[in-house]
């Protein structure tokens, strides 16, 4: 562990709780949103010790997650596109309290975080299983096909884990208008999926024989 690394995670953290919070906040008029503040909670709370967790012990890890620059030219397009939906999704869901447009009942939030949670737990398995797994669409050195777990069920567990993540955002936030935004993952995602897949063909030994292996992406027997 460095101290750079550590002080990049520290700085990356503290942005993010900064950038949730006027995201949220200021659209909805009051620090006084409580749908916002239990977002953040689930999120970062997990996320501060998740990091704690990597630190010391799998810091190469930390590193390839806390990398999100794209060499791939379509990756490029896809983090834009992942920003905008983001941008336009946490702004709705203040305006939504802000103005009482369409709120959901107490039981909906209280399912949206069970799913919330029970996502990410998945998606912290997803990290165990593979500590390939860079934020970047890219084969590394001595990389392995990972065929086992998870793996063994859906090729892209994490997109997975993902997207359950953050169409359960939408419900905690107490915006159905900001779930029908985050339903655009499910074609940004497919775009992301086409171009990794086309690089690990190319570049992972074993992979193609692992398409034919596993032969459903995200979802069993659906997708």
């Amino acid at each position: 562990m460095t101290s750079k690394l550590l002080l990049q995670a520290i700085g990356k953290y503290v942005l993010g709780l900064l950038l949730f919070g006027v995201l949220l906040f200021v659209p909805a008029g009051t620090a006084f949103y409580p749908n916002g503040w239990l977002l953040m909670a689930v999120l970062f709370i997990p996320m501060l010790i998740a990091g704690i967790i990597l630190i010391f012990k799998n810091p190469s890890l930390l590193k390839k997650r806390l990398n999100a620059k794209e060499e791939e030219k379509e990756q490029k397009s896809v983090v834009v596109c992942s920003g905008v939906m983001f941008l336009a999704a946490f702004i709705v869901a203040g305006l939504n309290f802000r103005f009482q447009w369409f709120l959901l009942p107490n039981v909906a939030v209280i399912v949206g975080t069970v799913f919330f949670l029970l996502a990410y737990a998945m998606y912290a398995e997803v990290l165990r299983e593979n500590t390939y797994l860079s934020r970047t669409v890219e084969v590394q050195e001595n990389q392995k096909v990972i065929d086992t777990g998870l793996y063994g069920i859906v090729r892209h567990p994490m997109y997975s884990a993902t997207l359950v993540l953050f169409l359960s955002m939408g419900i905690i936030l107490d915006s159905l208008f900001s779930f029908g935004i985050l339903l655009f993952y499910i074609p940004i995602i497919a775009k992301r999926m086409k171009n990794e897949e086309a690089v690990l063909e190319e570049g992972l030994e074993g992979y193609k024989e692992y398409k034919s292996k596993v032969k459903y992406k995200v979802i069993p027997y659906i997708w």
